[in-house]
């Protein structure tokens, strides 16, 4: 298992007024009426508890004094007392039944999903995506869907007996004592059971999760693994899982059957000898035979719900396992907004001794970075893989804070522009684009979610992108699929940029958008991007040296620093990290011209046109 596994076996129970806390809490601005429904549960095993007690004193009357107009009372008492219970029952299940319960369920889950939106990138990326989905809707679930039905049967296996036992006082209180003497034996089985209740179903949790996400993975990813004739590999790997899953609930079962067997014995154990003591004072004469009777009734009804107390904590253990999850994932911080709150007027990017390095990292993956990218211009980040272009872009849009230097538009540190204004200012165009599966017109209109209809048509029409969105089966109104899976690269491109059209903010990021495309597809895409960047401030991650020749100005990463600055031009007369890197792709291209022209005078086999 992972090291949150073994926390779990490590971690101590927690307290039943936490949980309770923690449920209130979950439920927000519905805690006073989810508390009013516990106690309306309480109060309904209190009433059941005292109308079984009633029985001893009707049956009493009934059948040893033949006096009919106190069984008649005590018939009425116990009726009462059942209606009683019914309706408090059902009035404290009103959170269920009138919908606050989904209300409530929603709420949360919306609330979940702000926090995702809150919390810092690097934080949210570290999680696999099938162990969020798992958390926003398994544990959710898990937590409110079964709360009022378990508490309601843990009530009546402790409340009820306890009220019959307090009322059994009045009539024998050797019965009564026999009866509470059940409880001090329950208690130390079930402080014994508790603390592997609940390491079992904290670790069958992180398995549910570790299934969710393999299965996920798996999903997304099969195309690429059926291409690399890998989908049995992978298909081996889930099923690890699923088999450590099911070897999990094996041990649950087992380790959980002698147990619960023994706290079920203990339990019945109790109660006939409690019987076996009746039967005894009925011999001697010191106890009515009526009430013996009473007895017979009152241990039948309470046996199953004291024998199967355990396992209804059990249950009440997976609630308080969402619970920790859930509290777990909204305590996480989101990046501090400094004050007071500030707007750029000018949008110059300047980097001032910036040094992060991930929470996962070894080294700094940026190490005192100071650059100047002035507005209206073009500013090209080259280097190797892990020279940290990426993390450079990730700081800008505020996915995380630098751990020393800061970063300012305008003159204004981004840690005091509102998150929502500093996205407004910054589009974005990955060379990875994400598409929703939702119309063509509703992917593009993620640019600006108010922009009409026409609007839209505009920005798609700049991005090169109404060729083929007419050619689509119901053209604007076509969905896309998962991911944008019915569309080709460079289509999903033009969409991404016809997004960032419309969004029209001053500042652009474009990551090799056209690395990956053909000539086709890359000559449209540059054109759309063309359109997109004019007037703008762009920082493009590149790759290909050959597209940045034009930018204002190159900076060169190595390991995280800044190794060279200057335009084209300047770096080629510097016996440098770019001119070098420049020479390298020159010799790829020429090494591919020679290796076209090998081929083509070669002796073609016979029967090859």
């Amino acid at each position: 298992m992972s090291h949150g596994s073994a926390t779990s076996r490590r971690r101590p129970p927690t307290p039943w007024l936490t949980t309770y806390r923690q449920l209130l809490v979950s439920v927000g601005p519905d805690a006073p009426s989810l508390r009013r429904s516990l106690i309306g549960l309480l109060l309904a095993a209190a009433a059941q508890g005292f109308a079984l007690a009633c029985i001893v004193p009707l049956l009493s009357a009934l059948l040893s004094r033949r006096d009919f107009a106190e069984a008649l009372y005590w018939l009425v008492a116990c009726s009462a007392l059942v209606v009683a219970s019914l309706v408090l029952r059902w009035r404290a299940q009103s959170f269920d039944f009138d919908g606050r319960m989904a209300a409530s369920t929603h709420r949360l889950r919306i609330q979940l999903g702000e926090q995702l939106r809150r919390m810092p990138l690097e934080t949210l990326q570290s999680r696999r995506t099938g162990e969020l989905n798992s958390m926003v809707l398994n544990n959710v679930d898990e937590n409110l869907a079964h709360t009022l039905t378990i508490i309601n049967l843990i009530f009546i296996a402790l409340v009820t007996p306890l009220c019959t036992a307090l009322a059994l006082l009045a009539v024998d209180w050797r019965m009564a004592l026999a009866l509470l003497l059940i409880f001090p034996a329950i208690v130390p089985l079930y402080r014994w059971r508790r603390p592997a209740l609940g390491r079992g179903k904290r670790i069958l949790g992180e398995a549910h999760q570790q299934a969710n996400a393999d299965v996920l993975e798996y999903t997304q990813g099969l195309p690429v693994l059926r291409a690399a004739c890998q989908a049995g590999a992978k298909a081996e790997r889930l099923t690890s899982t699923f088999v450590h899953l099911e070897t999990i609930q094996a041990i649950g079962h087992r380790k959980g059957a002698k147990p619960n067997i023994l706290v079920a014995t203990v339990v019945e154990v109790g109660l006939l000898i409690m019987l076996g003591l009746g039967v005894v004072w009925v011999l001697d004469g010191s106890l009515d035979l009526a009430v013996l009777a009473a007895l017979f009734v009152i241990v039948a009804r309470l046996s199953e719900p004291l024998s199967t107390f355990i396992l209804y904590t059990a249950i009440l253990e997976l609630i308080e396992s969402a619970l920790e999850r859930i509290g777990a994932l909204l305590a996480i911080s989101p990046l501090a907004q400094r004050q007071p709150e500030e707007q750029p007027t000018s949008y110059d990017i300047h980097f001032d001794d910036v040094s992060f390095q991930y929470a996962q990292g070894n080294v700094p993956a940026v190490r005192e970075f100071s650059a100047h990218l002035p507005p209206r211009s073009l500013t090209a980040l080259v280097g190797p893989s892990g020279s940290g272009k990426t993390t450079l872009t990730r700081l800008l849009l505020r996915q995380a804070d630098p751990q020393s230097g800061s970063i300012r538009i305008g003159g204004v540190d981004i840690r005091h522009i509102p998150t929502a204004r500093l996205h407004d200012l910054i589009s974005v165009v990955f060379q990875d684009v994400y598409l929703f599966d939702d119309t063509v017109m509703a992917n593009i209109r993620m640019g600006r979610p108010d922009a009409s209809d026409a609007e839209v048509r505009r920005a798609a029409q700049a991005a090169q992108c109404l060729g083929f969105i007419e050619r689509l089966p119901q053209g604007w109104q076509t969905r896309i699929g998962d991911i944008g899976g019915c569309l080709s690269g460079g289509e999903k491109q033009r969409l991404s940029i016809a997004r960032a059209l419309l969004k029209d903010a001053p500042i652009v990021i474009l990551d090799e958008p056209t690395a990956a495309l053909d000539s086709e597809s890359e000559v449209a895409v540059q054109r759309a991007i063309d359109t997109l960047v004019s007037d703008k401030t762009v920082v493009v991650i590149a790759h290909r040296l050959s597209t940045i020749v034009g930018a204002d100005q190159i900076l060169v990463l190595e390991d995280g620093h800044l190794a060279e600055n200057g335009r084209h031009a300047e770096l080629m007369e510097t016996e440098g990290r770019y001119q070098r890197m420049w020479r390298a792709q020159q010799r790829v291209k020429c090494w591919h011209v020679a290796a076209v022209r090998s081929n083509d005078d070669e002796p073609q086999p016979r029967g090859v046109a």
